[in-house]
């Protein structure tokens, strides 16, 4: 990985997860809602740190490509906000 590449990753996690801290300060996104985009952006944090676990999670689960075992993850969480936020609005 090029040290281009590493660096842009790492400050793209670090701005996402100020976003969603700063969203909640502000109060315009409540706790319960940003559960699964904390989590999201703190894998996102440890894959920019630690490139390799990409590669090691993605041979651990037989992808082929690691960068499809990202795209899986990130409509993995995709989903679970959605149905949070349907669950919400039922209520």
């Amino acid at each position: 990985m090029s040290t281009v590449a590493y660096v842009f990753g790492l400050v793209a996690a670090l701005v996402a997860l100020a976003a969603i801290v700063e969203l909640m300060r502000r109060t315009t996104l409540r706790e319960r809602h940003a559960v699964w985009w904390l989590i999201g952006g703190i894998l996102a944090l440890i894959v920019a740190v630690f490139p390799q676990t990409l590669s090691w999670a993605a041979e651990l689960l037989g992808v082929a490509v690691p960068a499809n075992l990202i795209f899986f993850i990130a409509i993995g969480l995709l989903f679970l906000v959605s149905l949070q936020y349907g669950a919400e609005l039922t209520r």
